[in-house]
């Protein structure tokens, strides 16, 4: 089964298309005015017109499920039953009547874009609701969003009633319980624009889209709320769920719409809209077609309402099970479990918690939304980072029942894409380690113990449920040395010796498995064949793997004198290898590679273990005459050096000579960015930037010997690796030609084309785009070492403001005149010392 899933998610590895939403809450302070170049859009600012066309801002919880919000106000993207439906919206829709007045009635939503026009998606028959896009609706809306916060703005010349929509769910750093929880909120600002005292009506409404089968489904009451339901079916527990609506107002609830056929129940829904009236009805058994709840209030000129809609939902099991347990310990009947469900006994319990502490939530959240925006930092890096953030709260991310970290790669369009929180993917994404710290040691757990097995060899797919693999594939090399790197981070992040200590014996064990593996001749380089994030195997040594087998090193050995291990050979190994890359593989101007497949342990490549290659008549043709298939040789890549960003990222110094590795940066911004697509060549996955959009490719052949079939993916541009090009340009100084990077990709998702907040790859919210992150870090220097109590920073942008989230608690540190102010606004930032560009600065703790 783990095999199948496997080669399911690559074979469907198509580019794949958003739909589209976002906002801001009134918290949030004005954005800069910087000019978007190219666009009539600045960055981090509001969407309107036909930048609001395709955004779909995500709202719920970590491993929670979501629903989003979209740039008009409706809500789609349904997700709750722990699997992506990326194209799912239900029947849900808000409405807004005046008494006495049919013709202001209104969904309150702006105008369905264009692009949903065509095409069958809900005709609506059999009972079933059908969709609301023929129901009158504001005819302007503007979106803007401030993570976890978006706000949309509904405007209509026609009627003198303005609303304002601010969609959220908790996010505060550190508290992922919290932040895990299957909520989200809705909350309708009404204003009164007109001369006239008016009554008004408020309405939700929505189809049962939770309904599963023909029996079992109902909708139940709740407190000023109803409960769309659907019970368990025999054989089939997963179809077992529950969404709450609710309000804060005192509702009058319809529990069963008119029961009929063809477009009945929604065409009596807007009958009782438009008319001014409310409905009020009793739960019936099985065969409600949806809920409805009715708010009446007054409103004088000039005066203004706030009605706050709340949604939870339970779905307590799921079919989701992948891999092989190898202890046979486990039930092999057993499927994923979300975390909730070991807090929730059931939605009505969620409900309770969300309505009790929704204030606290709200004001914790929103702390967090002002600090991270209080900020000095470009407009287009503030958006990228916050735009990604949004993958914590989509499909691509779950949570288990013990609490545990468990991810996809991305989200496809009704499967999860590419299983396993899978290492060399994970790499990429600073977000986590920051901001839920505990979350990311979670995945640490697994890789080094359910992950790696006596040996050493260490999976780069973990089971769901969590369990012991089975070792039947090549470990990867990038994500196995990368997980050495990221023990180092999250220890110096965490400042827990102890973990540290227990980790440590299979720390040692990963580590010799490496170099057993992949430098048996013990020369410091990853020179047999190794399998990486591209989903082959490069043979001969590389620079970008042998980054990571030296960065891997550097980590090991500052863990080992820490602990007072012995780490001289791991010491000498380290400076063998620095000395061969810098001399060997780097070629005056950039790092290669050296394509070798004799004289080696591994066996011929034609007999190898790999995924999804092999060798045909005519491919044993091009292996006699250039090697093995996939390989990248004297290309410029730009992942060429991408352990060494690793290291950066982690708290350690670049294994590798700073010249030379600026040298490389700028090569692959020479030769690899271009601001337009239309004359390259691309018969892989185009639509991640094609035609006269722009973007950097992950490779390019500017001094020839460019191979018949280079490594997979390497005429693509993802999201995931221009940040990290981004970033570590600016770590070495090079902060224009950074954000001009940066500045491009924002520009393919500025909401005409592409969701602003779905950056994809191999799946919709694609977990490497969270690299993003590391601009903050790149840009100022930022690092706290909760080891040595010491706040690092070297800014590359003068003085400045910036967030910071560490172990302990997050808020702003300040650089002004060499002096560094930390402001803590939640928990502590307990730094003793701080060091600005590695010389001692004055600190102020605020």
């Amino acid at each position: 089964m783990n095999k199948r899933n496997n080669r399911r998610s690559f074979l469907r590895n198509v580019a794949v298309t958003c739909l589209g939403a976002s906002a801001i809450p009134a918290l949030a302070k004005e954005p800069s005015k910087q000019p978007k170049p190219g666009t009539g859009r600045r960055f981090n600012d509001v969407y309107k017109e036909r930048y609001n066309n395709r955004i779909a801002f995500p709202v719920g919880g970590i491993g929670a499920g979501m629903f989003c919000l979209e740039g008009t106000g409706a809500i789609s993207h349904m997700s709750v039953r722990h699997n992506p439906e990326i194209f799912y919206e239900p029947t849900l829709f808000a409405a807004l009547a005046v008494k006495g007045k049919p013709a202001y009635a209104r969904v309150l939503e702006g105008l369905v874009p264009d692009w949903k026009k065509f095409g069958q998606r809900d005709a609506g028959l059999g009972g079933t609701g059908g969709a609301s896009w023929g129901l009158p609706r504001y005819r302007s809306a503007e979106f803007r969003a401030r993570f976890p916060f978006a706000e949309v703005n509904l405007r209509d010349a026609d009627i003198p009633i303005a609303v304002k929509i601010t969609g959220w769910s908790p996010f505060t750093p550190g508290a992922e319980d919290n932040a895990s929880m299957p909520v989200g909120a809705l909350e309708y600002e009404i204003t009164n624009k007109g001369a006239q005292t008016e009554e008004f009506i408020f309405s939700y409404h929505a189809r049962n889209f939770m309904r599963q089968a023909d029996t079992g489904q109902t909708v139940k009451p709740l407190d000023n709320g109803f409960i769309l339901s659907q019970a368990p079916m025999p054989g089939a527990p997963e179809k077992n769920g529950q969404f709450a609506i609710y309000t804060n107002e005192k509702a009058i609830v319809d529990h069963c719409w008119f029961r009929g056929g063809w477009f009945d129940p929604l065409t009596m829904v807007w009958n009782t809209i438009a008319d001014g009236e409310t409905r009020q009805s009793a739960p019936v058994e099985n065969d409600a077609p949806g809920g409805s709840l009715f708010v009446p209030f007054t409103l004088k000129p000039g005066e203004r309402k706030t009605i706050r809609l709340q949604m939870a939902w339970y779905v307590p099991d799921s079919k989701l099970r992948i891999g092989e347990d190898a202890s046979g310990k486990s039930d092999p009947k057993s499927c994923y479990r979300p975390w909730y469900s070991s807090r929730f006994a059931n939605v009505q319990e969620v409900a309770a918690h969300w309505k009790e502490q929704y204030d606290t939530l709200k004001k914790q959240t929103a702390l967090f939304t002002d600090t991270f925006y209080n900020s000095t930092l470009p407009t287009e890096v503030l958006e990228a980072v916050a735009a990604n953030l949004t993958i914590l709260k989509s499909p691509t991310v779950m949570r288990q029942h013990d609490g545990r970290f468990w991810c996809w790669e991305g989200s496809g369009d009704s499967w999860g894409s590419c299983h396993g929180s899978c290492t060399h993917v994970w790499n990429y994404a600073q977000a986590v380690p920051h901001l839920f710290p505990a979350l990311e040691r979670s995945l640490r757990h697994t890789e080094f113990n359910e992950n790696q097995n006596a040996e050493g060899h260490q999976g780069f797919r973990a089971n769901i449920p969590i369990s012991p693999l089975v070792h039947n594939f090549h470990s990867a090399a990038d994500g196995q040395l990368g997980g050495i790197m990221k023990v180092y981070r999250d220890w110096r992040i965490s400042g827990d010796k102890q973990w540290l200590e227990e980790l440590y014996p299979k720390v040692k064990t990963s580590m010799d498995y490496c170099i057993k593996t992949w430098d048996p001749k013990r020369k410091g380089i990853v020179e047999e064949p190794h399998h990486n994030t591209y989903d082959i195997e490069f043979w001969g040594p590389t620079s970008m793997c042998t980054t990571f087998y030296l960065g891997a090193l550097t980590a090991f050995i500052e863990m080992g004198q820490y602990l007072g291990k012995n780490v001289a050979g791991y010491s000498t190994l380290l400076q063998q290898g620095k000395a061969y890359l810098e001399k060997e593989l780097y070629n005056g101007e950039y790092f290669i590679q050296q394509i070798r497949w004799t004289g080696l342990q591994a066996p011929d490549p034609v007999k190898s273990q790999s995924f999804n290659t092999g060798y045909s008549p005519e491919a044993l043709t091009v292996l006699q005459k250039e090697g093995p298939k996939y390989q990248y040789g004297n290309g410029c890549l730009s992942d060429g050096i991408l352990g060494a960003w690793i290291a950066k990222v982690c708290g350690l110094d670049e294994p590798i000579d700073a010249a030379k590795a600026k040298s490389h940066l700028l090569a692959v911004h020479r030769y690899n960015f271009r601001k337009d697509l239309s004359k390259h060549v691309n018969p892989q996955r185009p639509t991640y930037a094609l035609g006269t959009e722009g973007g950097l490719l992950l490779c390019s052949w500017p001094k020839g010997g460019k191979l018949s079939l280079p490594f997979v993916y390497s005429n693509e541009v993802w999201t995931g690796i221009e940040y990290q090009v981004a970033s570590h340009l600016i770590f070495h100084g090079e902060v224009e030609k950074g954000l001009e990077i940066v500045k491009q990709c924002r520009q393919r998702y500025d909401g005409t084309v592409r969701n602003p907040f779905n950056e994809y790859e191999c799946g919709h919210w694609y977990a490497r785009a969270m690299s993003s992150y590391g601009l903050l870090q790149a840009l100022t220097g930022l690092r706290y070492d909760a080891v040595d109590k010491v706040l690092h920073v070297d800014s590359k942008v003068g003085d400045f403001t910036s967030f910071l989230a560490t172990n302990t608690g997050f808020g702003t540190v300040s650089l002004r005149q060499g002096k560094v102010t930390v402001k803590a606004v939640q928990g502590t930032i307990p730094a003793a010392r701080a060091m600005v560009a590695g010389k001692e600065a004055p600190l102020q703790l605020v």
